[in-house]
């Protein structure tokens, strides 16, 4: 399915009108800066991959072809294989990861143990072999489809749904220690 607006909007692009390449990023930075802090770890390093990843937006834009794949997915994928380089060129992975932002309504004994709950997943997340990781991060933080995860990862659906099953059932095990206190009174 083609969405002739985001197609006229890379036309636009590949001509160099800036305000289309605007929208974009308007419309995916903070997607994109999400995913890349979740799968880096580091916010200032997605950051960079954000700017990367428009870049080349705007200086690739002539050779995108609307194949049914989403602007959005093809944007995913190239912050994907910018945040896999940069994972194998530090060889480590830090996962302090910002907390979500605090709800109103929650009492602090809530959020810090809502903050506790987000320190121990994000570590049993930086455990996870990179593709699960992905793979888990594009489903469930970024709230992909599984045909547009597929994409961003250039794998099947079904070799997607196998990265997912094994990611799921890897951080069951990791986390099934710390079950009672992730459990907590909250």
């Amino acid at each position: 399915m083609r969405d002739d607006s985001e197609h006229t909007l890379m036309t636009q692009v590949a001509a160099g009108d800036q305000a289309a390449c605007r929208i974009f990023v308007d419309r995916y930075l903070g997607q994109i800066v999400a995913y890349g802090t979740r799968l880096l770890g580091d916010r200032e390093t997605a950051q960079d991959v954000a700017q990367e990843t428009f870049t080349r937006l705007w200086t690739h834009a002539a050779r995108w072809e609307p194949r049914g794949v989403k602007v959005g997915a093809w944007l995913h994928r190239i912050a994907h294989n910018l945040c896999i380089d940069s994972l194998r060129k530090r060889r480590e992975v830090l996962m302090d990861e910002l907390p979500e932002r605090a709800d109103p309504a929650c009492s602090a004994e809530d959020e810090l143990h809502h903050q506790d709950v987000s320190v121990v997943v994000a570590a049993a997340m930086a455990r996870l072999p990179e593709r699960q990781r992905a793979a888990i991060t594009l489903c469930y933080h970024q709230e992909l489809g599984n045909i547009e995860a597929a994409e961003v990862l250039e794998i099947t659906v079904e070799a997607l749904e196998s990265l997912l099953t094994r990611g799921r059932r890897k951080l069951r095990e990791i986390l099934q220690d710390s079950l009672p206190d992730l459990l907590g009174e909250v």
